[in-house]
Parts: structure tokens; C-alpha cells; sequence
């Protein structure tokens, strides 16, 4: 039984500590939809989607405005595309079609963004891989709501080096294609590794074929209730520090297990999973930065940050599984530099840089996530940022990804704003020296010994 206390104590971290539930994601599964006519596809997927997901920004409006827990964003995930389109598209320009149906898609049934224009390819690249891949830059500078990803690596099959070759120059033409608007296509585009099947978050989201025809996720947020928790006791020690942070990822938690089981039922569709990922905002208050620093340090990239947010990661997943029945998606914490204002300052002041950040992803959810670079960066450079990314994710068994931004004109130092939940960024400083020889080979990155286990 809820005790008064609880909904007191949840009301306060809505109203004062930035609580909210990120998103209601809807996957979709379109493996239904094939057909070798490119327009009978078109249809279908338009008519799947648009029927399916008909009722899901209303119900989540109603249910934030029944419980009063904000919900940001209303979300769909779809099988990834090169999978449904395979039989009719022989162009990257027949893809380009598809994303456009999705877009509209989208826009008429209410919701932020559709992710899922992807393609895994992990061990190899079809023919139709590779034509979605090449359509991306028009794909992107043609839609509003289409977020892309490309799965290059796993634990299980090693990194495809050719597709992380190639994802550098796509990078690299996304910044082009959408070069009027800061290179904004490449914010919605990300490279993973160990892609999980049921993420809600974006731009990484598809729907795994190993899941239901239709279902819900949930992903929550809550930096600045952790914040909150932790101002309350400074000075305590190690153990104190975890079982705060652990008892406030279970109440976060619970708040999106009440949203997610409320949505499923609303809509008749099963209830997937939560992703109780820390996911801060450019707002002040709703700061990942902010917990480290929280934590005791200046700011992260000090001495000592891997290991806070090592800690951080552990106590978010050891309090939140208990508070959900099934726990997916990424699940921990998220580092994104334009997206939270305290990495923003930590960027600012020289306190950090790309090579910190990849050493914090080896311990935290996701990877190098936006990340706005110099706009002359070379393809072959950030192909090595991503195999880089990969390979960390690759040998310890995590996602790991890369959604960077080479923004068209600008350098170091300059800033480039993205709006909305995007924020802004600072244009941060690459390392120059050539790799171009390590990522021009061909072929695949063998699986480590680890993988093994069958």
C-alpha cells in the first residue's frame, strides 16, 4: 500500500527536483509490412503505424495530467528498416522514399521523433544495408522526426571495420547535407555497438526482431532528484553515498513502472520494459555533471571522475531493477555533452575532453553522445573514434556508441545550438594525427576470446 509520505515525497521531486519520465516509447515491429512494390510498402507502413500508434500521444498527455508526473516525449521505435525494405528498394533514393512515409507517419500521429532507420550490421552489410546506409545524409536533410542508427559491432561477431569506414564519410555527408542548420542531421544520427533491441531512447531506438508485434517502454530520467538526495548528506561516507543514490534510483524508477503498466493498459499493448537511465536536460538543476561534482568533484574530467561515475552507474542499476518487473533498454547514466549543462561548463573551462569522456564511457550508459566537432574533422578521424568506441564496447560486453556532429564552418571554441532537449555545445578539440592507414584496411575485427561461451 502507498503511504501518504510517498506521494508527498514524489510531488516534491516533480515540482522541485526536475522528476520526469523522459519518454513513452512505442515499438512497432513492420517485418509485416515487406513488399517488393516500393509504394504498396510505403502504404502499409503508413497504415500500420498511424493505426497502431494512434492513441499514444493522447494517452500519455492523459495520464501526465491525471498522475502529474511530466512526460517529455511521446516516441516510436520501428524494426530496423533494412529489414522491411530490402525487396524494394534498389536505390538509396527508394529508401529515401521510405524514410519520407515514417516522417509523415510521424507528424500525423503527434509524436517527437521515429527511430529506427537503421541497420545492424555487425558482421557484414547486404546489399540493402548498405543502400539504407548511403541514403542517410538525404534521409536526414529530408525529414523532421527520423532518427537513424548503425550497429557496426558486438561482442558476439567483433567490429565491421568496413562499415565503421564507411560511417565516417556518411557522418560526414550528414553534416553537409544538413549544413544550413548547424549540421543538425548528424544529432539525429548515432553508431553503436552492442545495440540493445528494446531502447526507448533516441536516436539509438529500434525495435529488436526478437520482440513482440507491438510494444511499450519506458524511459525515465531524474538527475536532479539524485542531486537533490546527495546535497543532503555531503560530508557522509562511501557506503551512505551508494544506499542514497540506490534508494533514489528505486523511487525514480517507480515512477516510470506506474507510467509504463498505466500506458500498456490504456493502449492494449504490452508493457515491455524501463530503462531507468539518468538522462539529464540542458535545464539547470537536471545535470549528471552536477552529481559528480555532488559527488566531490570540481568537475568532471577532474582526477577521480571514472571512478564517481563508475559508482554512480552501479547504485542507478542496483536501486532501479528492483522498482521494475523487467529492466532494459541502456539503463544508467548518460553523458551527453550538448544535452547537460554541466558537462557544458566542464567543456568551457578545459576540465574535459574527448579523450576523458571515452574513458568514461567504459564505465557509463551509452558512449561519445553529442559531441560537436571541428567541421574539417577528417571521415577517417572520427571512423577512428568510432572503432575506438566499439572496441570498448565490444570487450566489456556493453553499449557503447558515437553521435557526433562535424558542424560545417565552425572550429574549436565556437559554439553551436541545437534547441529544444539538444541544447547547445562548445566545438571541441580533435586529436589531428592521422589513422587513415588503420581504417582503410578492409574486413572485420575478430570477436575477443571472451565471447566464447557457448
Amino acid at each position: 500500500m502507498i503511504h501518504i509520505s510517498e506521494v508527498i515525497e514524489t510531488n516534491k521531486m516533480i515540482e522541485h527536483e526536475n522528476l520526469d519520465v523522459r519518454t513513452i516509447t512505442m515499438g512497432i515491429n513492420l517485418l509485416d509490412c515487406a513488399d517488393s512494390r516500393l509504394d504498396v510498402l510505403c502504404e502499409n507502413i503508413y497504415r500500420k503505424i498511424t493505426t497502431l500508434a494512434k492513441d499514444l500521444v493522447k494517452s500519455g498527455d492523459d495520464i501526465a495530467r491525471e498522475y502529474g508526473v511530466p512526460i517529455v516525449n511521446k516516441r516510436i521505435s520501428i524494426t530496423p528498416i533494412s529489414l522491411v525494405g530490402g525487396s524494394a528498394c534498389q536505390t538509396p533514393d527508394d529508401y529515401v522514399q521510405i524514410a519520407k512515409t515514417l516522417d509523415a507517419a510521424a507528424a500525423k500521429v503527434g509524436i517527437n521523433f521515429l527511430g529506427g532507420y537503421s541497420a545492424i550490421v555487425s558482421k557484414g552489410m547486404s546489399r540493402s544495408d548498405e543502400l539504407l546506409i548511403r541514403s542517410i545524409p538525404k534521409a536526414l536533410a529530408s525529414t523532421q522526426f527520423i532518427c537513424s542508427s548503425i550497429n557496426v559491432g558486438s561482442t558476439k561477431t567483433g567490429i565491421n571495420m568496413d562499415a565503421v569506414r564507411l560511417m565516417g564519410e556518411i557522418i560526414k555527408e550528414t553534416a553537409e547535407a544538413t549544413k544550413e542548420k548547424d549540421s543538425l542531421g548528424c544529432a539525429k544520427l548515432v553508431v553503436l555497438c552492442n545495440a540493445p533491441d528494446d531502447n526507448p531512447f533516441m536516436a539509438g531506438a529500434f525495435h529488436g526482431v526478437s520482440e513482440a508485434d507491438a510494444i511499450i517502454n519506458v524511459g525515465v530520467s531524474g538527475p536532479g532528484v539524485v542531486k537533490y538526495a546527495l546535497e543532503q548528506i555531503r560530508e557522509a561516507d562511501f557506503e551512505t553515498l551508494c544506499e542514497t543514490i540506490k534508494k533514489t534510483a528505486f523511487k525514480i524508477t517507480r515512477v516510470g513502472q506506474l507510467v509504463a503498466q498505466e500506458a500498456s493498459r490504456r493502449l492494449g499493448i504490452p508493457f515491455g520494459i524501463i530503462d531507468l537511465s539518468l538522462a539529464p536536460t540542458p535545464a539547470i538543476g537536471d545535470s549528471v555533471a552536477d552529481i559528480l561534482k555532488e559527488i566531490g568533484l570540481e568537475h568532471p574530467g577532474a582526477p577521480g571522475t571514472t571512478a564517481a561515475l563508475a559508482l554512480l552507474n552501479d547504485q542507478v542499476k542496483k536501486g532501479g531493477v528492483m522498482a521494475s518487473s523487467y529492466v532494459g533498454g541502456l539503463s544508467g547514466a548518460f553523458i551527453p555533452v550538448s544535452e547537460d549543462q554541466g558537462m557544458i561548463d566542464a567543456v568551457e573551462c578545459g576540465a574535459l575532453s574527448i579523450e576523458k569522456l571515452e574513458a568514461m564511457t567504459c564505465v557509463c550508459s551509452v558512449g561519445l553522445d553529442m559531441i560537436a566537432i571541428p567541421g574539417d574533422t577528417a571521415a577517417s578521424t572520427i571512423s577512428g573514434i568510432i572503432a575506438d568506441e566499439a572496441a570498448i564496447g565490444m570487450i566489456n560486453q556493453k553499449t557503447t556508441a558515437v553521435r557526433i556532429i562535424p558542424v560545417v564552418g565552425k572550429g574549436v571554441g565556437e559554439i553551436v545550438e541545437f534547441g529544444g532537449l539538444l541544447g547547445y555545445a562548445p566545438i571541441m578539440q580533435v586529436n589531428g594525427f592521422d589513422c587513415s592507414r588503420f581504417v582503410g584496411r578492409k574486413g572485420r575485427i575478430p570477436a575477443p576470446i571472451h565471447s566464447f561461451k557457448n
